[in-house]
């Protein structure tokens, strides 16, 4: 994980841009592996962990409706929150993350291991996936970081 994020931070630095995170599932992991270069404040804004759909409402502006009709877990809230990331952040490209990390909470729709990823870029196009990954909690939440990490490098700077 430390070439994708240093990969990440060189092109950021690269181009004057700045990032910004909002997690759910990965509960700030994403910003901390971030944050684990030194240097790092001149390309990482702030990191939102909006582990409640209240916090993913006040703190992002994901509409109430949107999670009450999709789940907190779903394409349309992610969206939301990358929006909202940006929008709430001096950052230019935002990294989000929903999931169900287990070992409950699942349900035949959403089964644990399922994760939500968005990727923001601003006056850009948000893109977003899904993933359902194997494995306990912590290999679950460990594979989504990796995963949103290469998402943005894949997605904007490929």
């Amino acid at each position: 994980m430390e070439k994708i994020v240093q990969d990440l931070a060189d092109r950021l630095m690269k181009n004057q841009q700045i990032i910004v995170t909002a997690e759910s599932c990965t509960g700030g992991w994403i910003a901390q592996e971030l944050t684990s270069i030194a240097g790092s404040s001149a390309w990482f804004d702030r990191g939102f962990v909006t582990y409640s759909n209240q916090s993913k409402q006040e703190m992002l502006g994901v509409s109430e409706a949107t999670l009450q009709k999709y789940g907190a877990v779903s394409e349309q809230v992610v969206k939301e929150m990358a929006e909202g990331a940006l929008l709430h952040s001096c950052a230019q490209f935002s990294v989000v993350t929903s999931g169900i990390a287990g070992p409950g909470g699942g349900s035949a729709e959403k089964p644990v291991g399922t994760v939500w990823f968005a990727w923001g870029c601003d006056g850009g196009e948000t893109k977003t996936q899904m993933c359902c990954f194997d494995g306990d909690r912590e290999s679950v939440r460990k594979q989504a970081v990796s995963f949103a990490l290469e998402g943005i490098l894949q997605n904007f700077f490929a």
